[in-house]
């Protein structure tokens, strides 16, 4: 029946009964968030974006890396690639991500929004031009979602209010179509926002109640710590990312272990994404 299907994912029906009445009792995102502090050492995955860099036409960002770390670590772990729609549990049918991007770093610059599906497979060489050319066209020119929603936004309050209310109504009744969540950045398995590159740290970021958008990462701006060592006292070059998460998903146990396969990754790219001048995976997805 069009009532139980989606076109964006698939009904999760072996869930356990204290997860499946969890989207009854905590029925918005936010009321159903737990926040996460992670810590990545990046001394040599600095080294390692140098080297790439100096091996590959297309410059690869901290933020890239992360990216792409998380978009593998979804694919390996596909429990926590999950929503929750009209109370109901859906494993997501693709990876993909969204991200604001400023088109120049003015106050008065409005925020452009991306969404960027991941495949599976996909090779960090390969997912670097195709995340940077989606930031590029995002800067030069409004895309087809920006100018819907500049011509939703001339008409009344009243009624803009009545459209968005009905378009929640079909989508908790897996009524909304296909063609409407494809590019709306809203509707993706995570939303990042490298706050550290407009000077933002330390900051947590609230889930949105529309779209189905289940996590978010909060990138900070990389620091020195100071850490005990053996015979005194040094420093690490650490990323900071604070997570936000719909409980109702999955377990902390299973999205704590999501969570160390981009670390991993992040930390490690020599292993994980191979030599700087030559694409991976190098190691074995198994391994992560």
């Amino acid at each position: 029946m069009p009532l139980f299907r989606r076109p964006d994912g698939k009904r999760v029906r072996d869930v356990p009964p204290i997860r499946a009445i969890m989207p009854y009792l905590m029925r918005s995102r936010n009321e159903s968030a737990v926040y996460h502090d992670s810590a990545y050492d990046v001394g040599a995955t600095r080294a390692w974006l140098k080297a790439y860099n100096r091996a590959h036409p297309d410059r690869a960002t901290l933020f890239h890396l992360f990216a792409w770390a998380c978009a593998r670590a979804l694919h390996e772990r596909p429990e926590l690639n999950r929503f929750v729609s009209g109370g109901r549990l859906y494993q997501r049918n693709e990876v993909a991500f969204s991200f604001a991007v400023k088109p120049e770093f003015r106050d008065a610059a409005a925020l452009v929004t991306v969404k960027l599906v991941c495949p599976p497979g996909e090779a960090f060489d390969a997912f670097v031009p195709r995340m940077t050319a989606a930031i590029e066209e995002a800067r030069q020119a409004p895309r087809a979602v920006d100018r819907e929603v500049a011509l939703v936004m001339r008409l009344p309050g009243p009624l803009v209010r009545l459209g968005v209310a009905l378009v929640r109504l079909l989508d908790a009744w897996n009524l909304l179509p296909g063609f409407f969540m494809k590019n709306d950045p809203m509707y993706a398995s995570l939303f990042l926002a490298n706050l550290g590159s407009a000077g933002v740290s330390d900051a947590y970021h609230h889930l949105y109640e529309y779209g189905t958008v289940s996590i978010f990462g909060a990138l900070s701006a990389p620091a020195r710590v100071p850490v005990v060592e053996e015979g005194g006292i040094g420093a690490l070059e650490v990323l900071r990312v604070r997570w936000t998460f719909d409980e109702r998903i999955h377990d902390a146990f299973y999205a704590a272990r999501s969570l160390r396969v981009a670390q991993r990754i992040v930390e490690d790219p020599a292993r994980w994404v191979g030599a700087p001048a030559r694409s991976g995976p190098a190691e074995d997805a198994a391994a992560l």
